[in-house]
Formats: C-alpha cells, sequence, structure tokens
C-alpha cells in the first residue's frame, strides 16, 4: 500500500460553487460517468457519514453525552476523543458510548444504501477513512473494500505487543450497560490476552496503530484493483474527502487521472469541492449535500 503526495498535480486548484444547476448538470454527468466507465473507485472521507446522519456534535451529541458535556466541557465526540479523562474507568464509559452509538445501535445510512445500488453491477473498489462500519452495513462485498484507519468494532493492544486486532461487540456492550455516573466497573477494562497491557481503540491516532492481517489483506486487494485497471476508463468517486488526510485518497486520485487520460473524476462534498485545473474538464465537481446529489442520481 502506497500514499501519494501532490508534487506531481500541476497548474493549481478549481473549486465548485453551490448551485442548483450546477448540481442538476452535476447529477446528470454523475450518471454519464458511472454508464460510461469500465471500473468505479469510490473514495469517502467523514462527510459521507455525515451525510448518513452521523453526526459528532449538536442535537446528536447531546443526547448520548450531555453528562459528559456538562462535567467535563465536551463539546462534540470528535474533541471527546482526545480528552485526557483522569482514569480507566472514565475513558472506557466514554468509547463504549461513542462505538456503541456509532457503530452498533446504527442502521445503514441512506446515502450508503443509494450508493450500492449505483455500484453493485459495476467492477467497484472502496477505499475509505471512515471507521463507522456503514459500507459493511449497507450491505457492500467486505472483498471490496479498504479501511485505511481502522474499525470501531476491533480493539487493539496498547503497546501494541502484535499486530492482532480483536472483535469487541461483547465488551462495548457490556460496558454501556453497566456504567454508572460516567464510570464503568474496573473489571470491565479490557486488557491484552496475550500480554495484559490496557486494550485501545483500532482507529489510526499515533504509530501505534495496528496493521493486522486483515488490514494486509484489504490493502492488498486495493493495490490490485488500482493495477488491473491501470489504463481504463475508471471512474474516481469521491464522497465526503476533506483536507485532514489527502494523501490517503483525494491526493492519490488526483495524481490517477493526471496519468491516465481515460479516467473520469467526481468529488461530492460540501464546501470543499475541487480538483487541479489540470484535470478540470474530466472532474465533476459538486459541492452540495451527498445525500441529495446521491439521491437524485440514483432516482
Amino acid at each position: 500500500m502506497s500514499f501519494f503526495s501532490m508534487s506531481s498535480v500541476r497548474g493549481g486548484i478549481v473549486c465548485a460553487k453551490p448551485s442548483e444547476a450546477e448540481m442538476e448538470e452535476g447529477v446528470l454527468r454523475l450518471r454519464e460517468a458511472l454508464d460510461a466507465c469500465d471500473a468505479v473507485l469510490v473514495g469517502a472521507g467523514a462527510g459521507m457519514s455525515t451525510a448518513a446522519g452521523l453526526t459528532y456534535s449538536g442535537e446528536r451529541f447531546d443526547e448520548h453525552f450531555s453528562d459528559f458535556r456538562d462535567r467535563f466541557g465536551i463539546t462534540d465526540m470528535y474533541t471527546g476523543g482526545f480528552y485526557p479523562f483522569p482514569d480507566a474507568e472514565t475513558f472506557w464509559a466514554w468509547w463504549s458510548r461513542h462505538i456503541f452509538y456509532n457503530r452498533y445501535d446504527v442502521e445503514p445510512g441512506k446515502p450508503y444504501l443509494d450508493l450500492l445500488d449505483l455500484v453493485r453491477d459495476k467492477d467497484y473498489f472502496v477505499i475509505t477513512t471512515n471507521v463507522d462500519h456503514q459500507f459493511q452495513l449497507a450491505g457492500f462485498d467486505k472483498k471490496r473494500l479498504f479501511y485505511t484507519q481502522g474499525d470501531y468494532g476491533l480493539f487493539q493492544c496498547s503497546g501494541p505487543c502484535q499486530q492482532m486486532t480483536y472483535d469487541n461487540e461483547e465488551q462495548v456492550r457490556a460496558m454501556v450497560e453497566q456504567q454508572k455516573d460516567m464510570r464503568i466497573p474496573s473489571e470491565l477494562i479490557p486488557a491484552c490476552p496475550n500480554c495484559g497491557r490496557p486494550m485501545t481503540t483500532h482507529l489510526r491516532v499515533d504509530g501505534r496503530f495496528v496493521e493486522d492481517e486483515g488490514w494486509h489483506r484489504a490493502a492488498e486487494r486495493y493495490d490490485d484493483f488500482c493495477r488491473r485497471h491501470k489504463g481504463l476508463a475508471v471512474f474516481y468517486f469521491e464522497l465526503g474527502v476533506g483536507m485532514n488526510t489527502p494523501v490517503i485518497i483525494k491526493y492519490p486520485f488526483w495524481n490517477a487521472m493526471d496519468k491516465n487520460p481515460k479516467a473520469s473524476y467526481a468529488c461530492v462534498n460540501m464546501g470543499e469541492a475541487c480538483a487541479p485545473r489540470a484535470i478540470e474538464n474530466r472532474s465533476i465537481l459538486i459541492d452540495e449535500d451527498i445525500a441529495k446529489v446521491l439521491d437524485a442520481v440514483h432516482g
């Protein structure tokens, strides 16, 4: 698995502006691109799950985390993940609840279901920085998915002592059910079954992130998909990818477009639908709610 820089992007950047007319034209062009392509490579970021209703702030946060908000001053789920909680019991009360409401107590969002209908009969692959399992919940083929940044449904050793991950549903549900006053019982604090160190979430937040056998198999399938379709009419379909980690999806897509004149590219993202000028004439840029766009394309 190799990541790219922006070094080969030429001529500056062009961005879409919110416009009903541009969206209507974009929807038509998306349908044409999907019909005409040999394969679809979907790249999905946080904006995709936000469009599906998995928001990390506002009403949804207040519904599930008002006690943490009132005691610790935490204002959203994202920043709460970096809060220095006073002990492991409180840390896991937060994280078990965070995982439960974003991984286990959810249904597949409509944008994911719409996207599956659009690509299910195509030769497709999905690379995503999302960790909420929405693609599999919606019914996407597991062997056509690469979760680069981890999975809410897994724990790993905090060392780590080995490149292994562990399913966590049973533990997470027990923590949520038994926590009181924002603390879990001490006996529920997860420990590595191999070395006894504390477990942690399987999220890429530092150099200790575990790339286990499943991660490497998915990376190999992604690389193989890119290799098999090199030079073909690939449709690079980018949804909700911002600039937090552009080297994983956005820059590789732009570089691949720059090298393949048969390829086409779409970026659908609220407030950040951009592409290099060098590929502008083969790009579809839509500054709009992803759910609205996919619903329109789906028809």
